[in-house]
């Protein structure tokens, strides 16, 4: 079970390039239910997620440069890039996708928690602007099929 809240930022922290990054780019089989293949660095991975905004399923499985390659021209829409940086926040890691190409300039915070009683007791920090968990707009699975327009999904 996946449990995680999106938060909407509006700026980078001055300090990003302290924390690790990874370098992502994905793409999408089906959206209902979700099927995704990912390049994560040198890492390839197959994912199916079940529906729901907060938590759901999540099942990955690795796969081979080569697999990835064969299922690449499969994946529906647009290829979602992205940079992701993993900052320590108390008890918990945000993951600051900072989007690139079509997505570009949305820049996205995810935080992962044990349980929904976490997940709904957690504090954002400040510079987390508005949480948008439940906007399947801000979905990466939505964005590869709509594409991310500034003025269109910001209110």
């Amino acid at each position: 079970m996946e449990i995680e809240r999106k938060f909407l930022i509006s700026g980078l922290p001055e300090d990003l390039e302290e924390y690790p990054c990874r370098k992502i780019e994905q793409g999408y089989l089906c959206t209902d239910p979700v099927i995704r293949i990912r390049r994560q660095d040198d890492d390839y991975i197959l994912t199916y997620k079940s529906g729901g905004m907060m938590s759901h399923e999540e099942y990955n499985l690795p796969l081979s440069a080569e697999a990835y390659e064969h299922l690449k021209p499969k994946a529906d829409g647009i290829y979602i890039e992205k940079k992701r940086y993993c900052i320590p926040f108390g008890d918990y890691t945000i993951e600051l996708d900072v989007f690139e190409q079509d997505t570009a300039p949305l820049i996205l915070a995810e935080v992962e928690f044990p349980t929904v009683e976490e997940a709904e007791a957690f504090v954002p920090p400040d510079w987390f602007v508005k949480d948008v968990t439940y906007d399947e707009r801000y979905h990466n699975s939505y964005l590869s099929q709509h594409g991310y327009h500034k003025a269109d999904i910001q209110t």
